[in-house]
């Protein structure tokens, strides 16, 4: 990464002789002039104008909704019309009314065949217990009902009530005649009865009697023949009938709360007259007035406030970045004062320029908008400064120029500007970061028009504006915004020439923070892996950059290659510390198996975590399609003791790849590698050190592991050089190798 002057010269002289580049009190002026930045765009643009009218007065002008605004008043009348539109609601209880009915006639039943009991005592019996049967079978089914959801206890309440209220009053006669019914009478009415009740039950019922003047003719149609049977099925079947229909109060109430909700609010949009010019202002309009803060002597400073809250919030967000990062605080600042004056020279630029383009919209035009090159800014963050910095800078654009470019929404901000603008902004920040000549800007630059004009076309597809001619203009002016960026962006790199730097792909910084999850949890499940990874990350970084590839995606790859063994660590040597190996006790083809998921498992882990697809390609190819050598020799040596012929070949015994698909995955499969053999001899010498290398780079050639990345066999050389000078002073203890063929595959 470029450092700027202000940092080379604070290694060169005192912190007191730097004057204001490293001076406290003028970076936090700095940070002031950031928030007056901010306030002051966006304040033409989210302040309504106020008035100085008063409850009474005439109106001496229209006055217009500069938002949207909501009439609560008549939204609550609205509300209130709504809910008494909606009408009362019914709701079926099944009461199962044929089983009464059939308790009653199995009673009857039991009753007359018990010769001890008088018939004057049965009759008095029935005269009394039936009437009680029925207000007993309606609390019995309200009291199984209650809390179990299947209905409300509003609606049994009810339901209890009504059918009460409705109960049938059984004629005195027919008790003196339910004594002389035969069980075989009454086996054959209880049939019926229970059909009939079930029949006329099964239609909806509010009033009772609905049912039962159909009971008569039921009974008659029936296979009873005799009299005083007919006569008694027919008064109980009425008896037993009862209302199923009932007011459901609790889900009347609900439906009406439903229509409130579901009331569409009375509202004012932006631009619609509240008030006429010559209009009296009522207290209903000067309350709704003053409700919108469009009142002056209400002195109501909420906008403000608010205004004010974001811009400080922007503010925090670039001044926790840049300190969290190492950009400015501590005893060597990334960037002094001098650089936040940069910084803060972008935004305005880049702010000016979306307020200039904003001028150019019109209620008819709005599409000129899409002209703005918003991507100016984080193009000159990400070349001159951080990649990180114009990512998150690329959000604060998104939001202000959202704000700016509304004008025909009726809300804060207008998400089709605000899009655009980070899909442009994002798009030029990747396309941009690894520059290293002016042609790459203007090529940065046509990308920021394509993906410009995909997001635009995106956007007015969704939302189906697709009008000819806007839809045209769209579009065009969205592609002309990434060449004019790109020659706004040549045309003031001069200007900044004397802090021009550009800067390798930081994410990956972040990424080697040790307080990473996936990093702290290597640490504390496989402090062996950690340790292996940490000095692979050293290798494969040194060996990288002897060959020109990227040393540091090399040594963050390294960091998380061997993520995947936490998920079983005891099965990988350099995490078993005074145990046995539980190997050596399982059959070689388990053992296979555990080992090679790792590699599949880390790349899981690291999709689950966002980790970039480069790191994961390294984590999925460092062991390409390599065999465990170890693990095969041991099946087979198991195969000839057991006097069988091995049903396996070796290549049941590699990693399932891919193969490298860059040099910096090779690499770190080649140090990954290197690390772990070099451990693994018990007095390493120079000679044995590069033979050893050399034997590991010439295994994998000969196994074709290189075919499908670019590394060439000079490459390969170098590579062998620098592990070489980076190995020696390695003497951790690890299982030795054995010779030739036999050698063991180590588990990483």
């Amino acid at each position: 990464m470029n450092q700027n002057g202000a940092s080379k010269q604070g290694s060169a002289k005192p912190a007191a002789k730097q004057g204001w580049r490293q001076s406290p009190a003028a970076r936090w002026l700095l940070m002031v002039l950031f928030v007056l930045l901010f306030y002051f765009s966006l304040a033409p643009h989210v302040i309504p104008e106020t008035y100085d009218i008063s409850e009474g007065s005439i109106s001496e002008k229209d006055i217009k909704a500069p938002f949207q605004i909501r009439d609560e008043k008549a939204t609550r009348q609205a509300e209130e019309k709504a809910a008494s539109q909606v009408e009362d609601i019914y709701n079926i209880v099944f009461l199962k009314n044929d089983a009464l009915v059939e308790q009653i006639l199995y009673r009857i039943e039991q009753l007359n065949m018990d010769d001890q009991v008088t018939k004057e005592d049965k009759i008095e019996i029935y005269r009394t217990e039936i009437p009680r049967r029925y207000v007993d079978y309606i609390d019995q089914f309200v009291k199984a009902n209650k809390g179990d959801g299947t209905y409300n206890d509003t609606l049994l309440d009810e339901m209890a009530s009504v059918a009460k209220e409705q109960q049938y009053t059984i004629p005195e006669e027919t008790f003196y005649k339910m004594p002389q019914l035969t069980t075989e009478q009454l086996q054959e009415m209880r049939q019926v009865a229970r059909e009939i009740v079930r029949k006329l039950t099964t239609e909806q019922l509010r009033e009772a009697d609905t049912a039962r003047t159909q009971v008569a003719e039921l009974v008659n149609a029936s296979s009873i023949s005799n009299r005083t049977a007919r006569e008694i099925v027919q008064e109980l079947a009425r008896f037993a009938i009862m209302p199923n229909k009932f007011l459901d109060q609790e889900a009347t109430e609900e439906a009406r709360v439903l229509a409130k909700q579901n009331t569409t609010p009375v509202v004012f949009n932006e631009g619609d007259v509240i008030v006429k010019r010559g209009e009296t202002i009522t207290p209903d309009l000067y309350k709704l007035l003053s409700d919108s803060n469009l009142l002056q002597d209400k002195k109501h400073y909420w906008p403000q406030a608010g205004l004010l809250i974001l811009s400080l919030m922007f503010v925090v967000v670039l001044y926790a970045y840049l300190q969290q990062s190492g950009g400015i605080g501590g005893h060597k600042p990334k960037y002094g004062n001098a650089q936040l004056l940069m910084l803060w020279l972008i935004f305005f630029i880049n702010i000016i320029i979306i307020q200039i383009t904003a001028l150019t919209q019109t209620d008819t035009a709005q599409y000129a908008g899409y002209l703005v090159p918003a991507a100016l800014g984080t193009m000159l963050i990400t070349l001159l400064l951080d990649l990180h910095l114009a990512i998150i800078s690329s959000f604060i654009f998104s939001i202000m120029g959202s704000v700016i470019l509304n004008t025909a929404s009726n809300q804060l901000f207008d998400f089709k500007f605000g899009f655009f603008i980070i899909v442009v902004s994002l798009a030029s920040v990747f396309s941009i970061h690894r520059a290293s000549q002016r042609s790459t800007i203007l090529k940065a630059g046509i990308m920021v028009s394509l993906f410009g004009s995909l997001s635009v076309i995106a956007v007015l597809m969704l939302t189906e504006q697709l009008e000819r001619m806007p839809f045209i203009y769209s579009v065009a002016f969205a592609f002309a915004s990434g060449l004019l960026t790109a020659v706004l962006v040549i045309g003031l790199m001069p200007f900044f020439e004397v802090t021009f730097g550009i800067l390798s792909a930081l994410k990956l910084v972040e990424l080697s923070n040790p307080n990473h999850p996936l990093l702290r949890k290597l640490l504390t499940e496989t402090p062996g892996t950690y340790h292996h990874s940490v000095m692979v990350g050293n290798l494969s970084e040194a060996a990288a950059e002897a060959i020109g590839a990227d040393g540091l995606l090399c040594r963050v790859g390294s960091f998380y290659h061997d993520i995947g063994k936490t998920k079983r660590p005891n099965y990988f040597i350099e995490n078993q510390s005074n145990v046995e190996n539980p190997h050596d006790t399982i059959d070689p083809k388990l053992s296979k198996s555990i080992i090679v998921a790792h590699a599949s498992d880390g790349v899981e882990m690291l999709k689950a975590h966002n980790i970039p697809k480069q790191i994961r390609d390294i984590a999925e190819q460092h062991h390409g399609t390599t065999s465990l050598k170890y693990f095969y020799h041991k099946a087979l040596k198991q195969a000839e003791e057991q006097g069988v012929e091995p049903a396996f070949t070796e290549d049941d015994f590699r990693y399932p790849g891919p193969k490298a698909q860059s040099k910096e995955a090779a690499v770190v499969g080649i140090a990954d590698c290197v690390e772990a053999a070099v451990r693994s001899l018990r007095n390493p010498t120079v000679e044995q050190v590069e033979a050893m290398i050399h034997k590991i780079i010439k295994s994998r050639l000969d196994d074709n592991q290189y075919n499908e990345c670019d590394l060439t066999l000079k490459e390969l050389d170098k590579v062998a050089q620098s592990l070489k000078e980076s190995v020696i002073g390695i003497f951790h203890s690890r299982i030795e190798y054995p010779d030739d063929v036999k050698t063991k595959e180590r588990t990483n």
